[in-house]
């Protein structure tokens, strides 16, 4: 920790003192901390949850710091990891009291900041010395305050030791002048640059307060942040519905999956399945024979959450998956879901960790009307505290101990918060890579919630956000409001429980117009196998469940067959790759495009290297078109000014002159259009 950071450090504990004495204490301690440090953000409920930040991305603090009277003051940051050495960086002073820095964090895991001000007595002296020498007033006595502030930088032993050993030089400068009665030597010694530097790094900090919380601060690696997620059951790989895939089956999609260019090959539960009420096809409550159930009724004689189903491989098979895939670039994320079917070996080794009914059955989880007999839900508090706590922590280590850094977790918003708060921070303490991502589709406090303990992504009602004016706000409050702090979503468009009603009705057109939205707005998003071939009939229309969903059966697809959209897939995921725009979140803006069926938004690097535009119409079957604004001030151009344009699909070059423009899409063609800007060479 730096010098400034032990300076002020926290209260200890004071021995027994009188009264009068604990008034004093505490007189002292108040009037020592003379300086304001209010409004400081980013924060989160008062530093009770961390900020989210990935390595290396840009960490804007901002605070109120001001004194009372005139004085020149200064603060700082400091900052490094939860128990390491800090780092210390000025804050610049902004406007109305307002200072600002940014700073980044190299690595993943916890770190906190926290604020440093003081006045500065050696700024102050310069301003008020300068006014009076050019007024002509008399500088003597303060020719001497400057010596005695250097003086007392010496005994304060701030500074590195060859800052100490400049001081010791200044000072000797200073006293010769003065010896010799070089007024103005000793005066423009005192304003120069090196020694405003000298005193910056080693000056007496007067007042020294510290702001009165460290500020807690998670780093993630890039991929939770920016990740483009391909799903599929690995047991319909074997492109034969008769046959059950296995392992090496999906690495024989690999070439496939990495064509499109995605990053995460995620599976749903990948372990033994129950027998008893499994569900049969189409989610019958009676399976025929051969019927294999869903994966998410875990458990069975082969084992439950710690076993791999047998008809996918052995754990052998599984690492040469994990490494198949880390070669083609894509890294495997598990489902984790915490139930159970009745079937798991965990109901006779724990019964403590089950809820029974009175007549001394274990109890079915239900949402009323549904009732899902093939799964039981596990019990977290009552006797099955510590143990399955342990436990599940365990599991989770066990699947890193294979490979998996990556997790999406099923309704987590089932199961209690602090148990999740303490589960994902014991896995981190192992593996600070770990990303969970949230699979809570539920009210908007309870998914923030598990957002701020701890989930690096969490699913969004993204899905359902199909008119421009409810994409707009729902993106204006996840970029622009304080969950963008903690809070990253992850724009699935479908789902094996989400077959949206939009892409049942929308035709080829729809689901190329949700891609391009969801790859585009989002720094996370992700495809279930099967969007790709606009896979979208229903098992009731209307109703957001898939007709012989995999869910429930094994499955076989010609996945190259003609209508696909894999060419529009593999498009925006090379665009995502190589504009470094899109390789944020917060820096979505939406313009004006002056027809309510068609969404205009643009994404920048603050440099402008990398400016990209989108023209999306949200109508899959009619032509829409209407002018709209160009945004000519990012620019800083007039309305009148000139912009270079590329279209990034088809490679046409031409030129915007002035700030209204017009374009036309046309459904059947291509929904949408995406375009990157440069200020033109020519005026």
């Amino acid at each position: 920790m730096s010098s400034a950071a032990e300076a002020i450090s926290k209260p200890k504990r004071a021995a027994r003192r009188r009264p009068d004495e604990d008034a004093e204490s505490l007189l002292r301690e108040l009037a020592e901390s003379r300086l304001a440090i209010e409004g400081v953000t980013p924060e989160i409920d008062g530093g009770r949850f961390a900020v989210k930040r990935v390595e290396n991305e840009p960490l804007e603090i901002e605070a109120d710091v001001f004194a009372d009277g005139h004085d020149k003051i200064a603060a700082a940051v400091i900052y490094g990891p939860a128990d390491g050495e800090w780092a210390e960086v000025p804050l610049r002073f902004v406007a109305n009291d307002r200072w600002r820095v940014t700073i980044s964090f190299p690595q993943p895991g916890p770190y906190r900041f926290s604020i440093l001000a003081w006045r500065d007595l050696y700024a102050t002296w310069r301003d008020e010395a300068k006014k009076k020498r050019d007024a002509g007033i008399d500088i003597t006595l303060e020719l001497a305050e400057a010596r005695e502030l250097v003086t007392k930088a010496m005994e304060s032993g701030r500074g590195s030791k060859p800052a100490q050993r400049q001081l010791k030089a200044l000072l000797a400068q200073l006293e010769k002048f003065e010896a010799s009665g070089d007024r103005d030597s000793q005066y423009e010694l005192m304003q120069l640059d090196e020694t405003v530097t000298l005193l910056e790094e080693a000056g007496q900090r007067t007042n020294l307060t510290r702001y009165a919380i460290d500020v807690p601060v998670w780093v993630d690696r890039t991929a939770a942040a920016f990740s483009a997620w391909y799903e599929l059951m690995p047991r319909s790989q074997s492109g034969d519905p008769n046959r059950h895939g296995t392992f090496d089956d999906v690495i024989g999609r690999l070439p496939d999956i990495k064509e499109m260019g995605f990053d995460v090959l995620y599976f749903p539960p990948i372990h033994p399945i129950g027998r008893t009420n499994r569900k049969g096809k189409n989610n019958s409550l009676r399976a025929e024979p051969g019927d294999v159930g869903s994966p998410y009724a875990i458990g069975a004689a082969e084992g439950g959450h710690l076993a791999i189903h047998p008809e996918l491989g052995s754990f052998d098979d599984f690492a040469r998956l994990v490494e198949a895939a880390r070669a083609h670039g894509l890294e495997i994320a598990l489902d984790i879901a915490l139930n159970a079917s009745p079937d798991h070996p965990w109901i006779r080794e724990h019964p403590e960790w089950f809820d029974w009914r009175p007549d001394g059955t274990i109890k079915y989880a239900e949402n009323p009307p549904k009732k899902y007999e093939d799964i039981v839900n596990f019990h977290f508090y009552r006797k099955a505290i510590p143990s399955i706590w342990y436990a599940m922590r365990d599991m989770f280590l066990h699947w890193v101990q294979h490979g998996v850094r990556m997790f999406r977790i099923d309704n987590p918003h089932t199961k209690p918060f602090p148990f999740w708060e303490w589960v994902i921070g014991e896995v981190r303490r192992v593996e600070p890579g770990a990303i969970f991502l949230a699979e809570a589709f539920t009210r908007p406090k309870v998914m923030k919630r598990l957002a701020k303990i701890g989930y690096s992504q969490s699913y969004s009602y993204f899905t359902w956000r199909n008119e421009k004016w409810e994409l707009e706000e729902y993106l204006t409050e996840l970029t622009q409001d304080a969950c963008a702090e903690y809070m990253r979503p992850n724009f699935f468009v479908n789902t094996p429980d989400i077959n949206p009603v939009f892409l049942q009705t929308s035709g080829r057109p729809g689901f190329r117009l949700r891609l391009a939205l969801a790859a585009t707005l989002g720094g996370n998003y992700g495809v279930y196998s099967g969007f790709e071939l606009c896979e979208y009939e229903p098992v009731k229309p209307g109703k957001e469940e898939y007709l012989n969903s995999e869910k429930y059966e094994i499955r076989a697809f010609d996945w190259k067959r003609p209508g696909n959209i894999r060419d529009d897939i593999a498009f925006f995921n090379r665009l995502r790759r190589t504009e470094p725009a899109l390789q944020e979140f917060r820096n979505l803006q939406f313009y004006n495009f002056w027809n309510e069926n068609v969404l205009f938004y643009g994404k920048r690097t603050a440099d402008l290297s990398s400016f990209l535009l989108f023209i999306v119409s949200l109508d899959p079957h009619n032509p829409q078109s209407g002018s709209f604004e160009v945004p000519l001030w990012e620019f800083g151009l007039p309305d009148s000014g000139l912009v270079d344009v590329e279209d990034m699909m088809t490679g046409a070059r031409f030129e915007w002159r002035g700030k209204i423009q017009h374009w036309y899409l046309n459904p059947s063609e291509c929904p949408f259009a995406v375009l990157r800007i440069s200020r033109s060479s020519r005026v």
